[in-house]
């Protein structure tokens, strides 16, 4: 088997602890960029276009987290065989799979950006988007569409280059496309010199310009430091995607691509039952939102890492390595998500006037909320680190059904059982009951034998695939499929 060259973190040795919190950082560090990215964007577009262009903006992105959230299934099955190729040494065999990872989102990237651009009005009048906002947003949703490419790509590479050991590398990228995206928004809604003033194109036209310069950027990065996953000569062919590897990449990324719609589905949900409340509770909520967005972002990278380094450990044969990683990626998450958790319901009062202003009668029913939901996401950081060392494994099912359980019948089945005596204290209090159930059901799958024998048998069955792939070089995707 070929050793991995170049770059890339070795995953399966040294301090585990140390290793992850070197792994994480970077991903934790995109993370934060992307939603300041975000926010700063919505900054431009409501103080130079006005609540219209922002409420566009708004349903736009709808739109695309539902797309990405495929991408994201796709993405992470990837990453995990990467990663068990990684383990196994055998970067041939990763290199295949990002072959076929790359090419299917390239495929894809296209399809679904030219339906895309023709069905946008469709979607946003199924979206009932208002007035205005419709034409602002048309405009802004048809330049997003006209980048998925790059967009999509620039994501797909990041998350293979991850599962090779390597977060170093989207992190730089991830700075270049926030910069430009910052710098180049107010310059292209409002025109400045010979640049004409295009309003909520010019803020699409920015992200695009942004995600383009990346992509290219990436890639000849990858290309000029030799990195582990660059294609060259026959190698080129993989990205025409392979039969075998596109059925892992599917079948495994589809409900990993769930979990995020499932969760998505539960915010919408969530939201619709806070409207209800009226508009104080509306803003309070809103402005509670606002934080925790950040409040998960430790789990989120946290998992990320342990799912790699899982991935490279069954990859290499070292399943007694699981349990500790796993270990030590629920510690890290309970110190760092406790840590922010803290310092929000400390300076909750401050961190909220930020988004209601301090006059706001909704600052201090949001710092009730904080008070008995925040602390939630310490217990779904230990449950998506528990799913992060199964998925390494192929475990794909039982934590889609273990978050379509813990957010629909127990989170909505507790705020309509307690709604009539605590009011809307039922809803807040329904995250944390929710994030109860959910760290019990996946400790108790995470316990069961099945899943770690199916991991432990991973590399004899890649040792059949390299076989396999020797003896049939052209066991490609047949293209009328």
């Amino acid at each position: 088997m070929a050793q991995p060259p170049g770059r890339g973190r070795d995953l399966t040795s040294g301090p585990i602890l140390r290793t992850l919190v070197l792994f994480s950082a970077p991903t934790l560090t995109s993370n934060i960029l992307q939603s300041l990215n975000g926010s700063v964007n919505s900054v431009w577009v409501g103080r130079m276009l006005g609540e219209g262009a922002l409420a566009a903006t708004a349903n736009a992105n709808v739109v695309m987290f539902l797309v990405f959230a495929a991408v994201f299934g796709f993405g992470m099955a990837a990453t995990v065989k990467i990663g068990q190729a990684f383990g196994a040494r055998d970067v041939l065999a990763a290199r295949r799979t990002f072959g076929s990872a790359v090419g299917l989102c390239v495929l894809l990237s296209l399809v679904v950006g030219t339906l895309g651009w023709i069905f946008a009005p469709e979607l946003l009048t199924a979206m009932a988007a208002p007035g205005e906002t419709y034409g602002f947003a048309l405009t802004y949703l048809r330049v997003i569409f006209v980048a998925m490419p790059a967009s999509m790509i620039t994501v797909m590479l990041g998350m293979g280059l991850r599962g090779g050991g390597d977060a170093s590398t989207p992190l730089k990228f991830m700075i270049l496309s926030v910069v430009l995206d910052i710098a180049l928004n107010p310059l292209l809604i409002g025109g400045y010199g010979p640049i004409p003033a295009m309003g909520i194109a010019g803020s699409a036209l920015a992200t695009a310009i942004a995600s383009f310069v990346s992509m290219v950027g990436i890639v000849a990065y990858v290309y000029a430091k030799d990195l582990p996953l660059r294609l060259r000569g026959s190698e080129l062919a993989w990205l025409w995607p392979r039969r075998d590897e596109l059925g892992y990449i599917i079948t495994k990324g589809l409900p990993m691509g769930a979990q995020m719609l499932v969760i998505s589905a539960g915010g919408i949900i969530v939201i619709g039952l806070v409207n209800r409340e009226g508009l104080l509770v509306s803003a309070a909520y809103g402005a509670a939102l606002q934080l925790w967005t950040y409040l998960q972002m430790p789990a989120m990278a946290i998992s990320a890492a342990v799912s790699a380094m899982a991935a490279q450990a069954i990859g290499a044969g070292l399943n007694e390595r699981l349990g500790r990683i796993t270990r030590s990626g629920i510690i890290l998450n309970l110190v760092v998500t406790g840590l922010l958790c803290a310092l929000i319901l400390l300076f909750d009062r401050p961190a909220l006037e930020l988004f209601l202003g301090s006059a706001s009668p909704a600052v201090d029913e949001a710092r009730h909320i904080q008070f008995l939901a925040s602390w939630s996401y310490l217990l779904f950081g230990i449950t998506i680190v528990l799913f992060a060392t199964m998925r390494a494994g192929g475990v794909v099912w039982t934590p889609l059904i273990v978050l379509g359980i813990a957010m629909y019948p127990v989170r909505l089945g507790f705020y309509y059982a307690f709604y009539p005596t605590l009011g809307a204290d039922a809803l807040w209090l329904a995250f944390p009951v929710s994030s109860v159930v959910a760290v019990v059901l996946s400790i108790y799958a995470y316990r069961q034998p099945q899943w770690r024998e199916r991991a432990r048998a991973v590399p004899a069955e890649q040792c059949e695939e390299e076989t396999h792939a020797d003896a049939d070089p052209a066991g490609r995707m047949a293209p009328n499929l």
